[in-house]
C-alpha cells in the first residue's frame, strides 16, 4: 500500500468495509511512515481542549492526540474505532451531527481528498467550532513525487482509486473560502514507498515534504 494515506470517498465506503482489518494492520507494517504523520499533525493540536476528528477510520490518529469523539461513515471502521475507546458518529463531514460552536478543534487527515464537495465539509468544520478554534488538515500533496506517483496509479488501489488529491495552494484556498484564517504548515519529508527507508523528516513549510498538515483558526466573521 506504500505511504499511508487515510482516506475513503465518504459516500462511498464499501472498499474500507469490506477491508477495514487491512487498513488497520498499515500501521503495524508501517511504524515508522505512520509516526512521520502524527509527528507532523502534533506540531498543531492543542495540548488541551475539546476536540472532534472527522473521518476517524480505526482510531489511528485520534488516539495519539486524546480524541475522543470521531466522525466515520464505515460501520467497520467505526467498529475498531470504539474498541480503541472512540465514541463514534456515523455521518459524512458534509453533515455533521454536532450543534454550533461544539469544539475546540478538529483533526481531518486526508479526508478531503474523498468527500464529494470538499468547500462544503470546510464550512461545516467552521460551523462546529469555538470562535478561534483550530482546523488541523493533513494530506498527500498532489504536487509531490509522492503525490504524482500515488495519482497516476489511483486505479490499481482499492482504497484510493476514487481519491482527488490536491496541491497545498489548492487546500490552502478551500480552507480560506471557508472562513479560516492564520495559516500554518508543517510538511514531513518521506522517501518513496518500496525504497526500503524508513526515515523521515518532520519541519515547518511544505514543497518538500509528501504529507503536509496545515492548521488555521475559526476568524470571528466570514
Amino acid at each position: 500500500m506504500g505511504v499511508f494515506v487515510k482516506i475513503r470517498r465518504m459516500d462511498g465506503i464499501a472498499a474500507f468495509d469490506k477491508y477495514a482489518e487491512d487498513y488497520d494492520r498499515w500501521f503495524e507494517k508501517n511504524g515508522p511512515l505512520y509516526r512521520a504523520e502524527i509527528e507532523a499533525i502534533k506540531r498543531f493540536v492543542p495540548d488541551m481542549g475539546f476536540g472532534v476528528e472527522i473521518g476517524t477510520g480505526t482510531g489511528r490518529f485520534s488516539v495519539p492526540f486524546g480524541i475522543r469523539i470521531g466522525v466515520e461513515p464505515s460501520k467497520n471502521m467505526g467498529r475498531i474505532a470504539k474498541a480503541r475507546g472512540i465514541s463514534v458518529c456515523r455521518a459524512v463531514g458534509e453533515r455533521l451531527p454536532f450543534r454550533d460552536n461544539q469544539f475546540d478543534f478538529a483533526l481531518l487527515v486526508t479526508v478531503v481528498c474523498f468527500v464529494q464537495d470538499a468547500a462544503r465539509l470546510l464550512i461545516e468544520v467552521r460551523r462546529i467550532l469555538k470562535r478561534g478554534g483550530k482546523a488541523i488538515v493533513g494530506f498527500i500533496d498532489r504536487e509531490s513525487v509522492l503525490g504524482q506517483s500515488y495519482e497516476s496509479r489511483k486505479d490499481a488501489n482499492k482504497f484510493y482509486r476514487e481519491a482527488r488529491f490536491y496541491s497545498v495552494l489548492d487546500i490552502a484556498a478551500l480552507i480560506r473560502q471557508a472562513g479560516f484564517s492564520g495559516l500554518r504548515f508543517c510538511q514531513a519529508i518521506m522517501r518513496l514507498p518500496g525504497s526500503g527507508a524508513t526515515e523521515y523528516e518532520v519541519r515547518e513549510g511544505y514543497g518538500e515534504g509528501a504529507f503536509v498538515a496545515v492548521s488555521s483558526e475559526k476568524t470571528a466573521k466570514k
